[in-house]
């Protein structure tokens, strides 16, 4: 079935969050680089994907970058 695979995923965001922010992201690993903030991990279906930019939005975060870095 179309969509229904899991895929890893890279969303790249401008400012360097710390800890007290994983709980939104859960599921993804958290690296500042550089002043921005990486966030990495399995991503389930396009719908949990939408949710986590949703998240950034509400966050009045920068999305910089969103890449699909492999399938699982």
């Amino acid at each position: 079935m179309m969509g229904s695979t899991s895929s890893t995923y890279r969303l790249v965001v401008r400012g360097e969050l710390d800890d007290r922010y994983a709980y939104l992201f859960e599921g993804l690993e958290m690296e500042q680089v550089a002043g921005t903030t990486v966030l990495t991990g399995c991503v389930r279906d396009q719908a949990q994907l939408h949710g986590f930019i949703e998240r950034i939005e509400e966050l009045s975060l920068d999305l910089l970058e969103v890449q699909q870095v492999g399938e699982n």
